[in-house]
């Protein structure tokens, strides 16, 4: 009896899973760079600034984005490696970013929250990928 060759499946689902890592990784990336260069162009061009904010409902978007996307793929990847911190390092970051959304009063601790948040769950992500790229143990 000849076995059906399972190798097609198992590299799409491991396709699959890097595409969740590397969406995140990208959000997390776009975020960054968001918190960073959204006030550097706004101390640049006084003028865009006045006319242009993007209010608390983005970070709470971007927020609700971030949480269910990034937990999947690091769910799947620690199912996969069994490894614990890249788990818990992207559930820090996530948390630090809610803290800089919902919590923090003054802009520069929301900006703080976040920027540290972001870091920590792209290391995660990058952790994740990285580690998925192994043989399955």
């Amino acid at each position: 009896m000849v076995k059906p060759d399972s190798a097609p499946r198992t590299r799409a689902i491991h396709s699959r899973r890097h595409m969740l890592d590397a969406f995140a990784l990208c959000a997390s990336s776009l975020c960054t760079a968001h918190c960073l260069g959204l006030p550097l162009l706004f101390a640049l061009l006084p003028a865009v600034a006045t006319r242009i904010d993007p209010g608390e409902s983005f970070h709470v978007l971007m927020l609700a984005l971030a949480v269910p996307t990034s937990l999947f793929a690091l769910m799947q990847g620690w199912r996969r490696h069994g490894r614990h911190a890249s788990l818990a390092l992207g559930i820090s970051g996530l948390a630090m970013m809610g803290m800089g959304a919902f919590l923090a009063q003054d802009w520069v601790w929301e900006a703080g929250w976040t920027i540290g948040g972001s870091g920590l769950l792209a290391i995660a992500h990058i952790i994740n990928w990285r580690r998925g790229l192994a043989p399955v143990r």
